[in-house]
């Protein structure tokens, strides 16, 4: 079997793996503020070419970045490019160190792109009877297929690759793969500023050369041609002649080493490790198998089940570090497997059949000795289902360190713990594996993962609320943050009753209503169909219906909700459809969803996530009990089946009134608007007063209604476009509203102007009491992206 290299052309790569998130404005970041974005879809590139192809050769290309040859002969070569975002170029030593630790070779030539090493490594390989397969997001690339060489393409950012051989390059581009050359001779190189034949087009292209073959052979026919034609190559000799120059890849550069260079060498799993844990790659991290490093974390020594020995330790310390071990992440779901301590530098797990006959619990209940815990809300659950409270926690790792920065939190220890020190702990997915394949190790696994966690909490805590004391949320930590870890652990153990045959009530109207719309459909397009299918709907909508020309992708058309709202009024069967996705979505998410999840005593039990929203809102999970809709009639019968706890309870709904603007007049000290809510007037019909001139009385509905929404606009930084868009009135309109409001109210505009000044210098913006919420990209280069 013919030896092969593979062969990358890096420049390429890496801006595709960059710009692949870069659009969306979600550039990852490590808990430094090192942007990894583009060496994430890199690595990502190589794991996948690594596990397909199994190279036992490779070189990646880079560009050095230097004037080459061409820029010497053409002074506007590349000239239109945009500079490298300084994003991206932070990362290039990154991608060039992970090269070198997973033992591929790289280069970079000063006369030379990257395309010139790739055109020539192949060559030379080709020469040594070995095959070529090279890889870019760069066209230009074709031109080397031969029968020796294939050219793999990236599609869609860097996930997918497209190749393309001797085989099927006709038919994929219509013509030959030595015509690449003179084909962007003809049309010319847009990203590399390389001008082609003005006023010919691809199709010309291709046609002229089936018949003449080359860029030559055009102009030794040139009579042969249209007037039209004739003139635009005669106009575009030189020109035309000069890039195709520019466009070849010099193949015959004089490499100072041989092919047997590119051997792969054996990778350094260990300093791979390291280096993901210094980019903070967790996910690749967990996929490796290679352990960590072992240097003791904290000085403990580890006992098992041993009660006695823990009671005194407990009796003498009078403060201790705990966490209940659970066999599934969903704590309401999960059975307690056993209790880890830390007291001082002892730790201690107690298997949960020791717990009954010791007398732990009072040391739980009683508030006379301090808790410390990783995750205190858990703790308390666990413990509360056994009959047990939970008294006096007065520290919580989880919920600290999402204080000093939302982004740190995690379901994870690890991951949490590496934002502030490097620790030798276990990934959790590592002692148990993933969440869908949850599988509890030996006892001796799980007990001693359980201590070293405690570990890793003791050696944090103290900086973790020195921390939080110079950030000044110590008020907010002791007097809002950690009283609500309890109230929202009774919260849920309490749960919520659910009417399980209300819920099969509205079930059997919901599947009624969509064999309903089947039949309708069905009675349209004249046979049955699966309404549920996407390929099948795309056919029928855009082939045989022919309502409008549907975007296609790798699976048939698309059939997103989106496309289908807008060809709403198109055809009767799309709204029909949009209706069966709506019942059909009521049905799974929240009649089946919800029975599922319907415990032995009737009701739900969610977990409000407290660590996890990066504004400090709580969050609801399995279920999620606080998106239930109430917009349509459909959504309001769902809420139907919550009921009281008890036969004669009922429920309460308590909403705050105004209470954004509330607070807009708090912090902005705006004090005709705190007038007014001190005297008891409605905001809004005195706002409307105010702009229109006119008195309180006699304030119309409609003049109400626009000042209700430029109020709570401008809390929400409506622009004077979106006020002219929701009003039905012109943006000069708007815009003399919104200078009118503001005049009636000028601390609220410097206020604003000022949060954003202040979070733009700083990098994070505050609330009244203290939470930092971290806005990274009011200094970012993205324009878009700032604006946003």
């Amino acid at each position: 079997m013919k030896k092969r290299i593979i062969i990358l052309d890096g420049n390429s790569l890496m801006f595709r793996a960059y710009y692949a998130t870069a659009y969306t404005g979600n550039l990852m970041q490590t808990s430094t503020g090192l942007y990894t974005n583009a060496l994430y879809g890199f690595a990502n590139m190589l794991t996948k070419i690594q596990n397909e192809f199994e190279p036992e050769y490779m070189l990646v290309a880079f560009d050095k970045g230097k004037a080459t040859f061409r820029h010497q002969m053409l002074a506007t070569y590349k000239g239109t490019r945009k500079h490298m975002p300084e994003e991206l170029a932070m990362q290039l030593p990154l991608i060039r160190e992970y090269l070198d630790v997973l033992g591929i070779k790289r280069l970079e030539l000063d006369e030379y792109e990257a395309d010139d090493i790739v055109g020539s490594m192949a060559k030379l390989a080709n020469k040594m009877g070995m095959d070529a397969i090279c890889l870019s997001g760069d066209k230009d690339l074709l031109q080397l297929v031969g029968s020796d060489t294939k050219v793999m393409l990236t599609i869609k950012g860097i996930s997918e690759l497209d190749e393309y051989n001797v085989d099927n390059f006709k038919e994929k581009m219509g013509f030959e793969p030595n015509q690449m050359i003179d084909y962007k001779a003809i049309i010319g190189d847009n990203s590399d500023n390389l001008a082609g034949v003005r006023g010919v087009g691809p199709k010309t292209a291709v046609s002229l050369l089936a018949k003449y073959h080359t860029l030559e052979g055009i102009y030794e026919h040139l009579d042969e041609l249209t007037p039209k034609v004739k003139e635009a190559f005669t106009e575009a000799d030189e020109v035309s002649h000069q890039t195709k120059f520019l466009a070849t890849i010099y193949r015959d550069i004089n490499f100072d080493f041989v092919v047997e260079d590119c051997l792969v060498k054996p990778c350094d799993y260990t300093s791979l490790r390291q280096f993901y844990e210094h980019v903070e790659f967790t996910s690749f991290i967990k996929k490796m198998h290679v352990e960590a490093p072992k240097p003791v974390v904290i000085d403990i020594n580890k006992h098992y089940n041993e009660v006695e020995a823990l009671e005194k330790a407990i009796e003498q310390q009078k403060n201790f570090y705990v966490s209940c071990e659970l066999d599934d992440e969903n704590y309401h779901k999960a059975n307690l497997l056993g209790i880890s301590f830390l007291v001082g530098n002892e730790a201690y797990f107690i298997d949960k059949m020791y717990l009954a006959s010791s007398n732990l619990n009072k040391y739980f209940s009683s508030s006379e000795y301090i808790k410390y815990s990783l995750d205190a809300k858990r703790d308390y659950v666990a413990l509360a289902k056994l009959g047990i409270e939970l008294n006096n926690i007065q520290f919580d790792f989880g919920v600290s360190a999402y204080l000093i920065n939302p982004s740190f939190a995690s379901n994870d220890l690890k991951t949490m713990a590496e934002h502030f020190e490097k620790v030798s702990l276990s990934y959790t997915e590592e002692i148990y594996g993933k969440k869908a394949h949850y599988v509890v190790p030996d006892f001796e696994v799980y007990a001693s993962f359980a201590m070293d966690k405690l570990a890793v909490v003791a050696k944090l805590k103290d900086s973790l609320l020195a921390k939080l004391s110079e950030l000044g949320m110590m008020k907010l930590y002791t007097e809002i943050e950690m009283p609500l870890v309890t109230t929202l652990a009774r919260v849920e153990l309490n749960g919520f009753m659910v009417d399980s045959n209300r819920l099969d009530e509205i079930g059997a109207i919901f599947e009624d209503k969509l064999k309903a719309l089947e039949i309708e459909a069905y009675d349209i397009v004249g046979r049955e169909f699966n309404l549920s299918s996407p390929k099948q709907l795309g056919v029928i909508l855009f082939d045989e219906l022919k309502i409008a020309k549907g975007k296609k992708n790798k699976t048939g058309y698309s059939t997103s909700a989106e496309v289908l709202e807008s060809l709403r009024d198109a055809h009767p069967l799309v709204g029909i459809i949009l209706e069966y996705r709506k019942y059909a979505k009521l049905l799974s998410t929240y009649v089946v969803g919800l029975k599922e999840e319907i415990g032995p005593d009737q009701k739900v039990h969610t977990t409000f996530k407290q660590t996890l929203t990066q504004t400090g809102r709580l969050s609801s999970v399995e279920p999620n009990i606080q998106n239930i809709p109430t917009r349509d009639e459909e959504g309001k019968v769902i809420r139907s089946a919550f009921v009281a706890s008890t036969a004669d309870g009922m429920l309460i709904s308590a909403d705050y009134s105004q209470i954004e603007l509330r607070v807009l007049a708090e912090a902005s000290g705006c004090e005709a608007m705190i007038n007014d809510f001190n005297h008891g007037l409605d905001l809004h019909t005195s706002t409307a007063s105010k702009i229109n001139n006119v008195p309180y009385s006699e304030v119309t509905k409609d003049m109400r209604r626009m000042a209700k929404t430029v109020n709570f606009g401008i809390v929400y930084g409506m622009s004077d476009w979106g006020l002219s868009e929701t009003l039905h009135i012109s943006p000069v309109e708007a815009n003399i509203f919104i200078d009118k409001y503001f005049s009636i109210y000028p601390e609220i505009k410097s206020y604003l102007d000022g949060v954003v000044d202040t979070a733009t210098k700083d990098g994070y913006t505050t609330t009244l009491f203290g939470r930092r919420r971290y806005i990274p990209e009011l200094v970012s280069s993205n324009y878009a992206l700032k604006q946003f």
